[in-house]
């Protein structure tokens, strides 16, 4: 699907996937806000405190998921496939960001800034980010593609910041 035919897709219930520092947030923040409809951080779902990597227990992240995504609108966003890949029968879109890890990096490192360089979460952060494309597990590119090419609804794949600025400005305001 390119932009174009985008404009006709059914947002009312929007999964956004990909890559740390991809703009899911960024994303996610502008298409709920334009859409009127709440949007859900899976960060804040999957962590109880991120900062001290303090996970959530899977049962419990799944039942929180699983409520925010039993509403009629929202835009869920996040990283998880363990967790997307439950709440994908319920979405009426797919949006996946895909930008090059590099660019991903070099996201978090604007993001960021303010952070020592010598900081053990960003440390760990940056290598999670640039090791997308090769990472196993269900928060890697390989699952991302798979949820994607299997997803039956309207979806999109924005491949770079150019693209994921041209769709949100293209789109009208519900």
């Amino acid at each position: 699907m390119n932009m174009t035919q985008s404009l006709g897709m059914n947002f009312a219930r929007t999964l956004i996937i990909g890559n740390s520092g991809a703009g899911k947030s960024w994303l996610a923040e502008r298409l709920a806000k334009r859409q009127h409809v709440p949007w859900i951080d899976l960060d804040r779902v999957h962590w109880i405190c991120d900062e001290h990597s303090i996970a959530r227990p899977r049962n419990e992240a799944l039942a929180i998921a699983r409520v925010a995504a039993s509403e009629e609108y929202w835009v869920i966003e996040g990283v998880y496939g363990w967790i997307i890949s439950e709440l994908l029968p319920q979405a009426t879109t797919l949006i996946w960001l895909s930008p090059d890890d590099g660019d991903c990096v070099a996201q978090i490192r604007q993001r960021e800034a303010r952070r020592d360089a010598d900081d053990k979460w960003l440390i760990e952060l940056l290598e999670w980010a640039g090791s997308y494309r090769s990472r196993a597990g269900s928060s890697g590119f390989k699952v991302h593609q798979r949820l994607f090419q299997g997803f039956s609804g309207s979806k999109l794949q924005l491949t770079n910041r150019a693209e994921i600025t041209t769709f949100i400005n293209a789109l009208p305001p519900r």
